[in-house]
Order: C-alpha cells, then structure tokens, then sequence
C-alpha cells in the first residue's frame, strides 16, 4: 500500500490500525476490538449486508421492524429522561450538603483580617503559609466583596469575603503539660 520510498506511511497507519484491531486474532480467540469495546465492530458493507440477509432469512414486514425500531428509540429517550432526572437530583442533594457546610463570615470596618493566596504554586514548601497579612478592612458591600487595605504599604484593593478570616492578635498562651 505504501510506495518504494515509504514516506507516506503515516498517512495509512490509520488503516493498518483499523484492519490490526477488527481482524480474527488465534491467540485470544477474538478481535482485539471486541476484547476491549465488548461487541464485534461491522464495517458499514457488512452492516447492510447483515441487515438485507436478517430481513430476508426472516421474512419480516418492513413495516413491522420499523414499528419496533420506533419502540426502542422512544423506550431510549425515556432511559435518557430518567437518567437527566436521576442526574438532576443527585445535583441537588450534593448542592443541599455542600451549602450546609458552608460557614458565613461577617466582617466590620477597621477589623483585622488575613487573605488567602490562591495562586497555584508548584512545590510549595510543607511549612509555608498560604495566608499573607494582615490586612485592615475598609469597606464591605452587601454582596461580600471587601476592600481592604495593606497594613505596610497603605495599598488598597477589593477581594472576595470568601478569601478572608479573621485575624488574631496578640501571644498565644502555651502551657506545658507534662
């Protein structure tokens, strides 16, 4: 198939893997097409072939076939309507869990907060805190965006609440015990 000089080998791998997986292998008594899909592939001849052949051995009504083929497209849609619905509901149930978890925050002008940085880095360091700050509320709008001020350079900017906590001040009381 391929010519002397061989450089059109690309273009007919396509076909040699084609006839590779649906051809007959001894081996494993199938082909590897069925092996891996379940179900033997027809190339589109032997579909028509197979078709004419059943119709005729069988002596069916054409009209007959139709009306059953007619049955099972409406018996796939009802399949696909449950599995939409099915689909649906599970959405919601997750939606319902994932909402109770969620914890408002509120937050007041001149109050104390850090904010998560969200950029992917590659090979953060175990230790590193992914919280930088502090920073000093400014303003907050109804719909949880903060603006918030850099406590060292005076910098201003709007973040999303969700982005924020609260920040702590002050030591932490250690106790031993032993």
């Amino acid at each position: 198939m391929v010519r002397v000089s061989r450089k059109e080998w690309a273009k007919k791998i396509d076909d040699a893997l084609c006839a590779f997986k649906t051809a007959f292998k001894i081996s494993i008594g199938i082909p590897p097409y069925q092996l891996v899909y379940g179900k033997a592939c027809y190339l589109l001849v032997e579909l028509e072939h197979i078709t004419y052949w059943t119709i005729k051995f069988l002596n069916f009504d054409t009209k007959t076939v139709g009306e059953k083929r007619l049955l099972q497209l409406n018996e796939l849609d009802e399949f696909r309507v449950k599995a939409y619905k099915n689909a649906k509901l599970y959405k919601k149930k997750t939606k319902m869990w994932h909402d109770k978890r969620i914890s408002t925050r509120t937050f007041d002008p001149r109050q104390m907060v850090l904010l998560f940085n969200s950029r992917l880095k590659l090979f953060l360091g175990k230790l590193k805190s992914r919280w930088s700050g502090p920073f000093t509320i400014i303003k907050v709008s109804p719909y949880c965006h903060i603006e918030v001020m850099e406590e060292n350079s005076g910098r201003k900017f709007t973040v999303n609440g969700q982005r924020l906590k609260q920040y702590l001040r002050g030591d932490i009381d250690r106790q031993r015990t032993t």
